[in-house]
C-alpha cells in the first residue's frame, strides 16, 4: 500500500470522526491502526499524524479514567 492510499483513508476516518462522534472510539483504534501500517511497511509517518496519535492516547487514557471514576463512584 502507497502513502497516499494511507493517507486518504486516514483522510476519511478523520472526516468520519467529524460527522459520527458517537463512535469515535471505534475510529480512533482504526486511525491508530492505519497509522501502525504505515509504520510496519516503513514509510514516514507525517508530524500532523503523530501530533494526532498523541492526542488519541491522551484522549483514550482520559477516557479510562472517566469511566473508572463513574464505576467507582
Amino acid at each position: 500500500m502507497d502513502i497516499d492510499a494511507l493517507k486518504a483513508e486516514i483522510s476519511l476516518l478523520l472526516t468520519q470522526m467529524e460527522n459520527q462522534p458517537q463512535n469515535s472510539r471505534e475510529l480512533h483504534e482504526q486511525m491508530r491502526e492505519k497509522i501502525n501500517e504505515m509504520r510496519a511497511f516503513g514509510m514516514p509517518i507525517p508530524e500532523d499524524f503523530l501530533q494526532f496519535e498523541k492526542k488519541l492516547e491522551e484522549d483514550l487514557l482520559s477516557d479510562t479514567k472517566e469511566e473508572r471514576g463513574r464505576e467507582e463512584g
